[in-house]
């Protein structure tokens, strides 16, 4: 650790990190000189910093892709079509309804199941998390001079806020649903 290195390995480095952090993070991160492996959940993140993306494939194989994660999943999506017919999209818009009704209805006369009973439980805390990092963006971004001084951090600060007020709804929504089968209606 002492030494220069060109190879940076970093697992989960966003966890816990206030959103002047992350973006410290991330500008460091696109001056590192050196190659970075950087193992997260964290979509946005990977998306802002990476290059390229390996995807464990299943099987033992690793698939190489281009750009972050929106770029591999577009990647791989495109990949699928050409393995099986391609299906009009209205036959598509029924196979994507049809599972969301029946894991809706199942849960229903049987409880929620285990996964969603622990998705339950850790969506409070997710919601007060988006909550917190919401609110230091809009202090962030209520500082009128930032756009003139910092155009960058401006820009990065707007898309990250956007990116969490559409996460907070969804898991709110996701969070009313899930409250709404465990009550038994």
């Amino acid at each position: 650790m002492a030494r220069e290195s060109n190879v940076l390995v970093l697992d989960e480095p966003t966890n816990d990190l206030d959103i002047e952090t992350l973006d410290l993070l991330q500008d460091l991160l696109g001056d590192y000189p050196g190659t970075v492996i950087l193992v997260s959940h964290d979509r946005d993140f990977l998306d802002r910093t990476a290059t390229t993306t390996i995807a464990m494939e299943g099987d033992g194989q690793a698939v190489v892709y281009a750009g972050g994660w929106s770029d591999y999943r577009q990647q791989r999506g495109a990949d699928k079509p050409s393995k099986a017919a391609p299906k009009p999209a209205s036959e598509k818009k029924e196979i994507n309804e049809k599972p969301k009704q029946s894991a809706e209805k199942a849960p229903a006369s049987q409880g929620l199941s285990f996964t969603q009973k622990h998705r339950l439980a850790e969506l409070p805390e997710f919601i007060d998390r988006l909550g917190a990092e919401i609110a230091k963006l809009e202090v962030l971004l209520a500082d009128p001079q930032l756009f003139h001084e910092n155009p960058t951090k401006f820009q990065k600060a707007t898309e990250a806020l956007v990116t969490r007020q559409s996460a907070l709804s969804e898991a709110e929504e996701e969070w009313l649903t899930l409250e709404e089968l465990a009550s038994g209606g």
